[in-house]
């Protein structure tokens, strides 16, 4: 489902795939950030995701003006991952809510996988 925002001359759609690659790529410029995770529901093999496909390791919900975010990452190997995925959810909150003027309600971060 797409976010409209009404402007005074008009109205901006943000569709769900733009969000998610936008919020795909803010979090690949996360230290510790190995890949995005893509999960087969089928067998639960963890699949990592880099470059155009990044928006399948991402859930977009939206509500009114808000909208949420669900990560689904490969963190590095030896990294704090508390540290990894508060600094990816401060990045994502900023870059999205500064580029698209957005509320981003939450964002949440599942680690999926580790590499070395």
């Amino acid at each position: 489902m797409a976010v409209v925002q009404q402007k005074s001359l008009g109205k901006v759609i943000y569709s769900d795939e733009f969000i998610s690659n936008l919020a795909g790529l803010a979090s690949m410029d996360c230290y510790g950030i190995v890949g995005m995770a893509s999960q087969k529901a089928m067998d639960g093999i963890v699949e990592l995701l880099k470059g155009e496909n990044l928006n399948k390791g991402v859930k977009i919900t939206t509500n009114n003006d808000s909208i949420g975010i669900e990560l689904f990452v490969i963190v590095e190997y030896g990294v704090s991952i508390s540290a990894v995925a508060s600094n990816v959810i401060d990045t994502v909150k900023y870059k999205v809510e500064s580029i698209t003027g957005l509320n981003v309600e939450r964002v949440d971060v599942t680690v999926n996988g580790i590499r070395v």
